[in-house]
């Protein structure tokens, strides 16, 4: 295959990182904030079917919930505090995302991920970014080649999500 065929291929391919315990506001205590957030990036995003969807989470509950409710996505686990953040940092760090991915959204508005959205965009990566406006971090902002903000939403338990 040459070199433009491969190229044009990484162009359009795009990973979507999802921090769901970020959109959700807090660690998913059931399956049916799971799927709000879920809903709230699919949206958002406009995640297409045969995008690739990595969704980060910190506990085994989270886990349960986000398998549940978002079945399709590949869905990464470190347990502990920012643990949701490190394991998607992880495959940001290990899997060659920049070489197979022209396009990467990060929905998280956490600035630990600041650092890895520069280095891809340093690869040619267009790296957006989605997170609430309240809570993204302007070192995150910078960072990436675009930015949106997800419309404040209450999930059906009453909560806000943050």
């Amino acid at each position: 295959m040459s070199a433009l065929a491969r190229g044009f291929r990484r162009e359009a391919r795009r990973l979507v990182m999802v921090d769901l315990e970020n959109v959700a506001g807090g660690g998913l205590r059931t399956t049916a904030a799971a799927a709000w957030a879920r809903r709230v990036v699919e949206e958002a995003a406009t995640v297409v079917p045969g995008e690739q969807v990595i969704v980060g989470v910190s506990s085994k509950d989270g886990l349960f919930h986000a398998k549940k409710a978002w079945p399709q996505a590949r869905v990464v686990l470190e347990l502990g505090r920012d643990g949701a953040d490190h394991a998607l940092l992880d495959v940001l760090d290990s899997e060659a995302v920049g070489e197979r991915f022209g396009r990467v959204s990060i929905v998280s508005g956490d600035g630990i991920f600041a650092e890895a959205a520069a280095e891809l965009g340093t690869q040619g990566v267009t790296v957006t970014v989605l997170g609430w406006r309240r809570c993204m971090a302007s070192r995150l902002r910078l960072a990436a080649g675009v930015v949106a903000f997800l419309d404040d939403r209450r999930s059906s338990e009453g909560g806000v999500a943050a």
